[in-house]
Formats: C-alpha cells, sequence, structure tokens
C-alpha cells in the first residue's frame, strides 16, 4: 500500500511552456492582450444590448448570454495563469484546480448547446418569420437560455466529480498552463477506462449532436434563402447568418479537435496552444465579428462611444 503522500495531491505544478523560455514571454502578452480584449469586447457587447431598446429581441437575449459565459470562460483559463506569469509561480491548490476545471468545463458545454439554440432561432428567423415572435417569445427564450447553463454546469459537474476522487499516486505536474481535465487525467495512476467513457458520451452529447443540429438548421436556412427573389433580401438573410456560422466553426472546430481527437494523437505542446485559442482567441473574436457583420449591433455601438468625443476613431473603424 502506498503512503498518504504518494496518494494524495494537495498542490499542482504547472509546466506551461517552460521548454521554450523565450515562448512564454510572448505568450503572457499574447495573453493578456487576448483578456482585456475579451472583457472589452464582451462588456460592451452586454451594455449595448441593455441600453439599446431595439436589440431586445431573442437574438441578442442568447448573444449577451453567449458574451457573459466567454467573460466567465476567458477568466476560468486565464486569470489565475496571468499573475503567476509576473510573480513566478506555477503552482495551484488540489481544490483551486478543481474549481478552474469545473468552470472551464462548464462554460465550454454551456456554449455548445447555446450555439446549436442560436442556430435554432435564426432557422424559425428565415424559414417562419411571421410565426417567430410567437415560437421565439419571451419566457421561451428565457427557458432555452436557462436551459443551456443547467446542461453545461451539469455535465461539468459529472465530469468533475469523475477526476477529483481518482489516485494521483503524487503525480502533481501537469504538463499545461491550466487544469485543462486532458492534461490531469494524464497524473492519474490506476484505471480511467470508467471516466473517460464518461468524458466520452458526454463529449459526443455536446459536440456532434449539437453540430448536427446545426448542420440541419443551416441546410433548412439556406434553402430558405435561395428561394428569396430579391437579391437585397437575400443578402440581408445571409448576412445574419454569417457571423453566427463564423463562430461556430472556429468554437467547434478548435473543440473537437482537442476532445474528439484519436488517442493515438497526442502532443501535448499542441494541445496548449490549441487551449489558448480555445480558451482566449475565439471569446475575444466573438464580439468582433458580432459587431462587424451586423449593422444593428455597429448602430449600437456608435450611439453608445458617439457620447465620447474620443471615441471617434472607433467611429471611423466600425463604418
Amino acid at each position: 500500500m502506498l503512503p498518504a503522500n504518494w496518494t494524495s495531491v494537495t498542490v499542482f505544478i504547472f509546466l506551461r511552456f517552460s521548454h521554450y523560455p523565450k515562448v512564454e514571454v510572448i505568450v503572457f502578452a499574447v495573453c493578456l492582450l487576448m483578456y482585456l480584449s475579451t472583457l472589452l469586447g464582451n462588456v460592451i457587447l452586454i451594455s449595448i444590448t441593455i441600453l439599446d431598446s431595439r436589440l431586445h429581441t431573442p437574438m441578442y437575449l442568447f448573444l449577451s448570454n453567449l458574451s457573459f459565459l466567454d467573460i466567465w470562460y476567458t477568466s476560468s483559463a486565464l486569470t489565475p495563469m496571468l499573475p503567476n506569469f509576473v510573480s513566478g509561480r506555477n503552482t495551484i491548490s488540489f481544490s483551486g484546480c478543481a474549481t478552474q476545471m469545473y468552470f472551464s468545463l462548464a462554460m465550454g458545454s454551456t456554449e455548445c448547446v447555446l450555439l446549436s439554440m442560436m442556430a435554432y432561432d435564426r432557422y424559425v428567423a428565415i424559414f417562419n418569420p411571421l410565426r417567430y415572435p410567437i415560437v421565439m417569445n419571451r419566457r421561451t427564450c428565457v427557458q432555452i437560455a436557462a436551459g443551456s447553463w443547467m446542461t453545461g454546469c451539469l455535465t461539468a459537474l459529472v465530469e468533475t466529480m469523475s477526476v477529483l476522487p481518482l489516485s494521483f499516486c503524487g503525480n502533481r505536474i501537469i504538463n499545461h498552463f491550466t487544469c485543462e481535465i486532458l492534461a490531469v487525467l494524464k497524473l492519474v495512476c490506476v484505471d480511467t477506462s470508467l471516466v473517460q467513457l464518461i468524458m466520452l458520451v458526454i463529449s459526443v452529447l455536446l459536440l456532434p449532436m449539437p453540430m448536427l443540429l446545426i448542420c440541419i438548421s443551416y441546410a433548412f436556412i439556406i434553402a430558405n434563402i435561395l428561394r428569396i427573389s430579391s437579391v437585397e433580401g437575400r443578402s440581408k438573410a445571409f448576412s445574419t447568418c454569417t457571423a453566427h456560422l463564423t463562430v461556430v466553426v472556429l468554437f467547434y472546430g478548435t473543440a473537437l479537435s482537442m476532445y474528439l481527437k484519436p488517442s493515438t494523437v497526442d502532443s501535448q505542446e499542441i494541445d496548449k496552444f490549441m487551449a489558448l485559442v480555445y480558451a482566449g482567441l475565439t471569446p475575444m473574436l466573438n464580439p468582433i465579428i458580432y459587431s462587424l457583420r451586423n449593422k444593428e449591433v455597429k448602430v449600437a455601438v456608435k450611439k453608445l462611444l458617439i457620447r465620447n468625443p474620443f471615441n471617434t476613431t472607433f467611429i471611423s473603424i466600425l463604418k
């Protein structure tokens, strides 16, 4: 029987990018820029959806939820890492690691469900515009948003609780910059077949299944748009979907490459950079994509910024 200090771990150590010291400085600068940009962009997007009454629609209710969870997701992944870069610390407590793992999984899982619901919203808006206000009424939208959050939080709880009781046999060096569940599982010294099965089932439910719903929704959307005789109407219909489709490709592309890749493919350094894209770049780009591709958002941002004479540069960018 192993001694207690070999079977239990109270502190984990991050390797981060320690094999590439020069890269770490660049990674810190990029992560800091992405985090600040994510905060600024998503806070602005949430603010304008609240302040502008014309944006009190189902699409922007879901969009504000997306921005809110992007802030939480990036904060859970990058906030503990940034101070550690400055202080030189590379440790995290067991409880801190568990908390970080849970929130990262919860926000990512919620986004999977929410993006599919946003695709359904676009399908109803374009395929049946006359019944859209009835089908997507406020109560239904709130229920969809709440259901997305509940699904994400519950599945994250199941995954996190399945990992925490496992024995690490004293292994505490995580070859990552965050408590990413796949990196933590590599420290476990007992059979992880059950945990991997749980993760596979949840990954299939939250990645290919919502992706299939999105593909079906957009197949109907595109078929309906092609029936529109007016070029202007067709262009407007496409523009309302382009932003969401771009976000879907970015998010699901990185998520699928991380969580459903073959077990024979194991490159931890690539996983780290993919995690940076997944946790930092995608949440940062979301508000930019929605604001640049959406006339209603651009008009609302202009109204918000024009109150401050120093923001003329931002207004000119949005034109």
